[in-house]
């Protein structure tokens, strides 16, 4: 552990994931801050190699790059997902990891139904066809070129019953909807609170997908998935890309299987021209953001400051959010 006296050296790799209207606000404790916009993979290792606590978002943190960091006791993630850094490496090492918890409790459900609203009501395709004048070509006070429908009465199918899955469930159940939580893939006996995985891809006219990315979710839908989809639902991922292989979901929107998607996550991000996902958001029926679910002004400050806490408790030798 530091010193109280001590003055440490704390490198944040990737400041700009933050916005700059967001407060980061000084530890309680002597520091020597230096902030980087961006870090490639190729510079991780100078940058964190006289560090005392690296703070990264999503910069990867390989076993490579932490042996170059004798002086390196903490990895604070700015971000709730910690993916990108080898865990195994730190355990060796000595490296604590701390990540941010339930910070986004408002933003994603929001953004979520933001996407919802939008694709079932067609918002997207009606606002560019009133610019483009079809409103005058219609000729009478409202036209009817896209689909709308209400989610009073739907069903919606919720993968992933933490904090984001249960809010996300309370305002579907506001708006008449219900609820159906899924069980894991492949397990059964979960309890009388969860459906067969199977059976919410079936009966689901909205499924949305709240769950971590791990080797057990990675493509947890794909091709067969989207055959088991009876109702032609919206699917909905504001979770993390890799969730659902986009090759498959591609296929699927060719073949009608769905009604449409709303994605906020992408497997490479930012995707690259070639990407898949280029192609697929173009259509009419889907919407794609880049990654700002999370985004509100006021989930960044919440999540900055608890970026801080998770520092200041570490030093004063009460880790909180430890990964490990």
């Amino acid at each position: 552990m530091f010193t109280s006296n001590a003055v440490t050296r704390i490198v944040f790799l990737d400041r700009a994931t933050l916005s700059q209207e967001t407060t980061i606000r000084k530890p309680a404790f002597p520091t020597d801050l230096v902030e980087h916009d961006r870090t490639r993979p190729d510079e991780v290792a100078n940058r964190i190699s006289e560090a005392d606590i690296v703070i990264t978002n999503k910069v990867p943190l390989s076993a490579e790059a932490l042996a170059t960091a004798p002086r390196l006791k903490l990895i604070a993630v700015a971000a709730t997902g910690y993916d990108r850094i080898d865990l195994d490496a730190c355990r060796e090492r000595g490296i604590t990891v701390s990540n941010i918890r339930a910070y986004a409790g408002n933003t994603v459900p929001e953004h979520t139904f933001a996407l919802l609203f939008a694709l079932q009501r067609s918002i997207v395709p009606y606002r560019r066809s009133v610019i483009e004048g079809r409103w005058e070509d219609a000729d009478q006070f409202c036209y009817f070129d896209y689909p709308i429908a209400d989610l009073s009465g739907k069903t919606i199918g919720v993968v992933g019953d933490g904090l984001l899955g249960k809010s996300v469930a309370r305002i579907a159940e506001a708006f008449g909807m219900h609820v159906l939580f899924s069980s894991y893939k492949g397990v059964e006996g979960m309890g009388p609170l969860y459906t067969p995985f199977e059976e919410v891809m079936r009966l689901s006219d909205v499924i949305t997908l709240h769950c971590p990315l791990l080797p057990s979710t990675k493509n947890l839908i794909s091709d067969a998935e989207f055959g088991m989809m009876e109702r032609r639902p919206l699917l909905l991922n504001t979770a993390r890309g890799g969730l659902v292989d986009e090759d498959a979901l591609e296929r699927a929107l060719d073949a009608d299987r769905i009604s449409g998607a709303g994605f906020d996550v992408v497997t490479t991000e930012p995707p690259g021209e070639d990407h898949s996902m280029r192609r697929i958001a173009l259509r009419d029926n889907v919407i794609v953001t880049p990654h700002v679910a999370w985004a509100s002004r006021e989930a960044i400050q919440a999540l900055a400051d608890q970026l801080i806490d998770n520092i200041d408790a570490f030093i004063q030798g009460s880790p909180k959010n430890v990964v490990i």
